[in-house]
């Protein structure tokens, strides 16, 4: 006999996927990662646990779908011929939803979940990661172009430099503002002396 097949994400009900997404969110911002079972996804949002293991395979991809959903506006790259005014506005948007969502707390559970589980920091990867290495290098390429930025800029290292902050600081449990980011985005584009 085969394998069954995995479920088929189209034959999803919509609305109670989307009242699964935002309970898991909604709880992990109320009690933490940890304190969060499959079972209270499910007694909030109103369906049985087994839908939830039906078209998820852990809680951690789960809380990473719902998480992943809320960073689809911040992620975008802003596009006015001013690169740093650009980089400025995404990455503030992106505080502000670490700061004032469920999203920082979803995602610092699901990097930690992901320690032992490769599956789920793989799918972080393909969800979170890549899609940022992909729009910032389309962004930065057209820098290049314009001559925003020096044609030899080390791309990679400079995306590493950006968002590596706000990932060690989320990571560390330090504050991180506007402040922050505008001493990051003066210190990456003028250099120290």
């Amino acid at each position: 006999m085969p394998p069954p097949l995995p479920p088929d994400p189209s034959r999803r009900n919509e609305q109670s996927r989307r009242a699964i997404l935002d309970a898991a969110l909604s709880l992990v911002g109320e009690l933490g990662y940890d304190n969060v079972s499959i079972e209270a996804i499910a007694k909030r949002a109103g369906c049985g646990k087994q839908t939830i293991y039906r078209w998820w395979p852990s809680k951690g991809a789960v809380v990473l779908e719902a998480a992943t959903q809320s960073l689809d506006p911040v992620v975008v790259f802003p596009d006015t011929g001013d690169l740093v005014a650009d980089l400025r506005t995404q990455l503030v948007d992106i505080l502000e939803l670490i700061n004032t969502t469920s999203f920082g707390a979803a995602y610092r559970g699901v990097i930690a979940a992901g320690q032992s589980d490769p599956d789920l920091l793989d799918d972080v990867y393909k969800r979170v990661v890549e899609p940022n290495i992909h729009g910032f290098g389309a962004r930065a390429a057209l820098a290049r172009e314009r001559g925003e930025i020096r044609a030899d800029a080390d791309i990679q290292t400079l995306r590493d430099v950006l968002y590596g902050v706000i990932e060690y600081r989320m990571f560390h449990a330090m504050p991180l503002d506007a402040e922050h980011i505008d001493a990051l985005l003066k210190l990456t584009f003028e250099g120290v002396r």
